[in-house]
């Protein structure tokens, strides 16, 4: 059994037709860099930045738009995954690792602002993301932040 990647979409409008592939590629990439083994299951919806806004208000008390959030599932430490420590689907048997939200509108203004365009941006906010779902954070400019940029940086194959 496989990776699952379970995207839906917010908004019927938001394009982006090579969306869906680009995100279960950057899934596969960084379950992999991160040696996870173990079938998962990740949940991801594409939304613009009302509906991103509306979730950070809502579930994280921010009331501003974002390019991703991330929601673990489980309480795990970066580097050291340990899938006993996973909830897992009853029926599948597959590690839920958590859930996800893309800003796709915002994603498009940053890839162009930053010059690497829509395609890598997306990828590397999933990446990003996935990161976040395996433990990883940065709420500081510390270790854990450089920690988490290195690993960044070694799947997205950047110096």
């Amino acid at each position: 059994m496989e990776h699952e990647v379970c995207i839906s979409r917010e908004v019927k409008n938001l394009g982006h037709p090579n969306a869906a592939r680009l995100i279960k590629k950057a899934v596969k990439m960084a379950l992999e860099a991160e040696e996870i083994g173990s079938p998962c299951l990740i949940s991801v919806l594409l939304t613009d930045g009302e509906g991103i806004r509306r979730v950070n208000r809502e579930f994280r008390g921010v009331d501003r738009e974002t390019d991703v959030l991330s929601f673990p599932l489980n309480e795990l430490e970066p580097g050291r995954f340990d899938p006993a420590l996973c909830e897992r689907d009853l029926d599948t048997g597959q590690l839920l690792l958590g859930d996800m939200l893309l800003n796709l509108p915002r994603c498009e203004s940053q890839g162009q602002e930053l010059g690497h365009g829509f395609e890598r941006e997306l990828m590397y906010l999933t990446v990003h993301s996935v990161l976040h779902l395996l433990g990883y954070d940065h709420v500081d400019e510390g270790p854990m932040k450089r920690q988490m940029r290195q690993r960044e940086k070694a799947i997205m194959k950047e110096d």
